[in-house]
């Protein structure tokens, strides 16, 4: 019960890292806020867990400020923020990435984030606590040929991750990120190009353990780092892939 009675939003949590992420964190007693743009999932994911859900876009400015506003009023308080929600584009050469696709990734990887920030770092600061973990990549330390702005948004996730942690630290509010390798979730077969045994084979080879990540991998990762047992870590970028970036 490493959570216990600890208020958590999680968002992109109904598939996925975010579900297993929310999974563990269900089960380590904290108190969950599931946010997603599939309201459907979403709510079974919640049912399943016994945990509250808000349906949101959360690259829209919005949708953010109704969710602070429903979970003050509902918990009075936050304690962890996991930005996890994230979405990539198909592999493919740099200048054929569409304007339309490039603004996709940047709001929902990037501009989500600064989003939270916005609207839930002001009370972190009022209440001189909290815990921000942004689920980044290894795309952002060693990045993929083909992934290039998808790449970038997740390098412009840590470099925000560390930004963040010097800024907030003296408020006692720690910033940390993880970056997975892939693992298997929806976005899978976008990474790959394709779901053939070819292409998963040809992926595996790059990372030494020899598997994908997991959402359980996430979920006991993102645990530690927003527990109180991590209380002396922050603007760290945990690489869990299986020695993908060695």
């Amino acid at each position: 019960m490493r959570l216990k009675n600890k208020i958590a939003i999680i968002t992109g949590s109904a598939s996925g890292f975010g579900k297993g992420i929310a999974k563990k964190f269900s089960e380590e007693g904290a108190k969950l806020i599931l946010v997603d743009i599939n309201s459907n999932l979403l709510k079974k994911v919640s049912k399943s867990l016994s945990q509250d859900h808000f349906v949101a876009d959360v690259s829209k400015d919005s949708n953010f400020k109704s969710l602070l506003k429903y979970v003050f009023k509902k918990y009075k308080k936050v304690d962890i923020i996991v930005n996890n929600a994230g979405t990539t584009h198909k592999p493919k050469k740099m200048e054929s990435v569409t304007a339309k696709e490039f603004d996709k990734v940047f709001n929902v990887n990037a501009k989500s984030v600064y989003l939270s920030a916005k609207y839930f770092v002001p009370k972190m600061k009022q209440m001189k606590r909290g815990v921000i973990l942004n689920v980044a990549s290894t795309a952002g330390l060693s990045p993929r040929p083909k992934l290039n702005w998808y790449n970038a948004s997740k390098g412009w996730m840590i470099t925000a991750t560390k930004a963040m942690a010097v800024e907030l630290a003296p408020y006692k509010v720690r910033v940390n990120a993880i970056a997975p390798v892939a693992g298997k979730t929806p976005l899978l077969k976008s990474f790959m190009g394709g779901n053939s045994d070819k292409k998963k084979q040809a992926f595996l080879s790059t990372i030494p353990i020899g598997r994908f990540s997991t959402p359980q991998d996430m979920g006991n990762a993102a645990c530690f780092l927003c527990s109180d047992e991590a209380s002396m870590i922050t603007g760290t970028v945990l690489e869990v892939d299986g020695g993908r970036c060695i």
